[in-house]
This record gives C-alpha cells, structure tokens and sequence, in this order.
C-alpha cells in the first residue's frame, strides 16, 4: 500500500500529461559527439525526455580551441576537472574546477582549454548556434 501511495505522489503533479513523470538517463555511446576539439557527451535532451532543458557533458583535451561563435540561449558550465579559458565579449576569464560559468545569450565566445578540462553544461532545450560568417544556424546534436 505504502509503495502504491508513492507512485501516487510522484505522479500527482503530472495528471493529465502522458509519460512517466521522471525519466533516469545513462550515459550511451549513441549520445556520444567527437569534433575536432572537444567531445560532448548527451544527458537531458528532448529525445532522451526532458521538455525544457539540455545537459552534457563537455571534455575538451589541453591546447584545444573551440570556434567563436554564439548560443541563442544561456547556457551554465560547471567544471568538475581542469580549467579553461574563455573569450565573451572582448573579455577573457579563466575558469577552474568547482567553479561556474555563466555564458550570456548571443554573445560571441570562445573556449580554449590551457589543460585537459571537464564540465557539465545546461541550456534551454531551443538553444542553436551562429558562427561569424556562416550563413544560418546550427543545432547541436548533443542537446536534441
């Protein structure tokens, strides 16, 4: 009964919606994207059940530059390993483990990492990037 009362509960809120209420994700090879620079590894996405958020995780090997570009949207790093430096806005910082970087929305960045570095990224699930002098906008795969 007790177990019963619980599910009841966990549900309460969702009444109405379909779908379970939570979802539990693992890491998988499939959710797995290498480029050249860093690789990014797919937790919470639309297609892995999350509705308004996206998570990864980001490793990016010493001596490494990401391309300038910018996000449509927010996006919140923690880094848990290593340090790396960032360009925003004409402003360079560098960032270590156990700290929190908080990227503004269509702001041009860039991401070098001085040594091997590991974060956890969160953005809003709508979230696409522009690169100076590309036509468009991109998705990253990682995030859908």
């Amino acid at each position: 009964m007790l177990y019963s009362i619980k599910v009841k509960e966990l549900y309460s809120h969702v009444i109405g919606r379909r779908g379970p209420a939570l979802h539990v994700i693992s890491p998988a090879p499939e959710n797995v994207t290498a480029t050249p620079n860093a690789t990014m590894t797919g937790f919470a996405a639309p297609s892995r059940g999350s509705a308004e958020l996206s998570s990864w995780q980001v490793v990016m090997p010493a001596g490494s530059t990401g391309p300038e570009h910018s996000v449509s949207r927010e996006q919140v790093w923690t880094l848990t390993a290593g340090a790396l430096e960032v360009t925003c806005d004409g402003r360079t910082e560098e960032v270590t483990a156990g700290r929190t970087l908080v990227l503004p929305a269509d702001v041009l960045r860039r991401i070098h990492s001085a040594e091997t570095f590991e974060a956890y990224v969160v953005m809003r699930v709508d979230g696409v990037v522009t690169v100076p002098g590309e036509e468009g906008t991109r998705v990253l795969p990682w995030a859908r």
